[in-house]
């Protein structure tokens, strides 16, 4: 059975997130359902696995998720016909083959998120879906000062939310990024790393907000870090900001 390989955008909005879960829409369960009807309903269901999970509301840009096909199909033919069957609020943006041990969770080494945050002054109704919102005065220059402390590896059991089900807590980030998009009002955040935990993203953009707006010392994460505590790190920011940019392999 030939493995197809795709790269998936898609709007969170409306979504109880990426993982397959009964009686809610979810973007696993839409790519199933269409992947099923290509190959013709086959006796035995064909799973779609995703690099992740994403939260109900998260969106993504560059999810890759892989699946088998009962027969062979030219990759802009498969791309095209499930862009037919799919929903509006996911786009399929490539498909390829990949040989048979290829595995959109497992072949993984990093991924990359993105945050976007609205800093204006009152809400925008345009971009409530697709933003965070903090409507406080930030000083970027903390924040630039402060996000590199997340570089490397650590145990962030400091900002992992309750209910995670990693066996460890020890991830390792490898890239970030801030930019301050004055003309749009915006503060945008990136990390890669080598995975990362239940809303981890959210809750490390929360310190950094807490920290530009001069409610923690610029140079509280290390602090954090090793106090391995969750109470010390609460704010965890909304989830419409959360974008899976991009997987690589």
């Amino acid at each position: 059975m030939p493995r197809y390989r795709a790269i998936v955008a898609y709007d969170g909005t409306d979504f109880s997130g990426w993982q397959v879960q009964p009686s809610k829409r979810t973007v696993q369960g839409e790519l199933e359902k269409a992947v099923n009807r290509m190959a013709k309903n086959p006796e035995q269901p064909i799973r779609v696995q995703g690099s992740g999970r994403t939260d109900a509301g998260v969106h993504a840009l560059g999810q890759v998720a892989h699946f088998d096909l009962p027969f062979d199909i030219p990759e802009s033919g498969v791309r095209k016909g499930l862009a037919t069957m799919l929903p509006f609020d996911i786009e399929i943006k490539k498909v390829e083959k990949v040989d048979a041990d290829f595995h959109a969770q497992y072949s993984a080494h990093t991924k990359t998120y993105q945050y976007r945050l609205s800093n204006r002054a009152f809400r925008d109704p345009f971009k409530r879906n697709y933003t965070g919102y903090w409507p406080r005065r930030i000083d970027p220059s903390k924040i630039e000062m402060a996000i590199n402390d997340y570089l490397g590896e650590h145990d962030w059991q400091s900002f992992a939310a309750s209910g995670f089900q990693a066996k460890t807590t020890i991830r390792t980030v490898t890239a970030v990024k801030f930019m301050n998009d004055v003309e749009h009002e915006e503060l945008i955040f990136e990390f890669t790393g080598t995975g990362f935990l239940y809303n981890q993203i959210r809750i490390m953009v929360g310190v950094l907000l807490e920290i530009g707006g001069g409610s923690r010392p610029v140079d509280d994460i290390p602090r954090l870090l090793a106090q391995k505590d969750r109470q010390q790190a609460r704010l965890t920011a909304p989830a419409s900001g959360l974008y899976l940019k991009s997987v690589d392999y």
